[in-house]
């Protein structure tokens, strides 16, 4: 009796499976899945039949696995965080087209990154791309020893090996100032990132275009972080200062969503008595009911110029630069307003 959909007793279905239900070799049957030379046009259209009527499916890892090289290119994200999301999707769409596979292994609290970066290479990745990565240099330096790296969203000083695709982070806080001075704003706050990736650029860029507009006295940065819980906090402290600003620019834009569900709950409204600017412009930020402003990193150049950087390394083509920066852009949308009437420019 030929083997049911599924294969014997619902196990996966296996070349031995599709040469019994076609009436051929296994051997025969792994030369058409291979599409090697051997079998003529129309056994390998019957064989192709046999192999979908009972549901066959090669084992692309397996096959991979037997060869000398992998195609594997390892992603380490966090899982937590919705621009990761965002880039993971623009690697797949980079890194398909060109032949490679992707593994991805997730951050997250009970899963450090040596853990995530350490399945990856029990994979046998053939390169690493790390999203936002928080090691120590000395670390990334080391794992550059025995494959390519790339680190993504994370400026490095030359640690050896490395290559570093980023947003100018400096660029994209200035560019937020500048659209809240345009607006008529004087009193902005900047939610800090701590340790994160970027975070002190965003800080360096928000103080340098707060001095460029006259602004320095009203520099006010506080203690944040990456998640909603973070921007919560800061926006609580804010509002029990007594004396709010009249816009935030937050870290990013989970950290902005925290801030919006604090002031929504205290019955501070968003724009017409504080504006808030996220960073990253992530799914999140272009949710129809969040419709945050923000800063917009270019993720599908991010991404390609990772997935190309990780190539070129692996097929020994030369690379003149270890890092490359990309623009930022201003995303603007419901979040930001003119301040409210008396609580305008004031003098610089």
């Amino acid at each position: 009796m030929a083997p049911t959909a599924g294969g014997s007793e619902g196990k996966r279905p296996t070349l031995a499976d599709v040469a019994a239900r076609a009436g051929v070799s296994t051997a025969l049957v792994s030369i058409v899945m291979r599409g090697a030379k051997g079998a003529s046009d129309r056994t390998r259209e019957h064989v192709l039949r046999a192999a979908k009527e009972i549901g066959y499916r090669p084992d692309a890892r397996a096959r991979l696995l037997r060869s000398s090289r992998t195609r594997l290119l390892g992603v380490q994200f966090g899982l937590q965080h919705p621009f990761h999301a965002d880039l993971v999707e623009g690697i797949y769409a980079a890194a398909e087209p060109a032949g490679y596979q992707i593994a991805l292994s997730a951050v997250a609290p009970s899963r450090g990154e040596r853990h995530a970066v350490e399945t990856l290479l029990a994979d046998r990745c053939e390169a690493l791309i790390l999203l936002g990565p928080q090691a120590p240099a000395a670390r990334l330096a080391e794992l550059a020893a025995q494959l390519p790296v790339v680190s993504v969203a994370r400026r490095l000083r030359r640690t050896a090996g490395v290559d570093v695709v980023r947003t100018a982070d400096d660029e994209g806080a200035r560019q937020a100032v500048d659209h809240l001075v345009a607006l008529g704003h004087r009193d902005i706050a900047h939610i800090d990132g701590g340790t994160a990736p970027g975070a002190a650029d965003r800080r360096r860029g928000y103080r340098t275009a707060m001095g460029r507009h006259g602004l320095s006295r009203h520099v006010r940065i506080l203690p944040g972080g990456l998640t909603e819980e973070d921007g919560a906090a800061a926006a609580r402290t804010l509002l029990g200062a007594g004396a709010a600003p009249t816009a935030v620019l937050a870290f990013n834009d989970r950290c902005a969503t925290g801030v919006l569900d604090t002031f929504l709950r205290a019955g501070v409204a968003v724009p017409g008595e504080v504006s808030v600017v996220g960073f990253d412009d992530s799914h999140l930020a272009r949710l129809a009911h969040i419709d945050l402003t923000t800063v917009g990193q270019d993720i599908p150049r991010l991404t390609s110029l990772a997935v190309g950087r990780a190539i070129e390394r692996l097929e020994g083509e030369p690379a003149a630069e270890t890092e490359i920066v990309v623009a930022p852009h201003l995303v603007p949308r419901s979040t930001t307003a003119a301040p409210a009437a008396g609580r305008g420019p004031a003098p610089g």
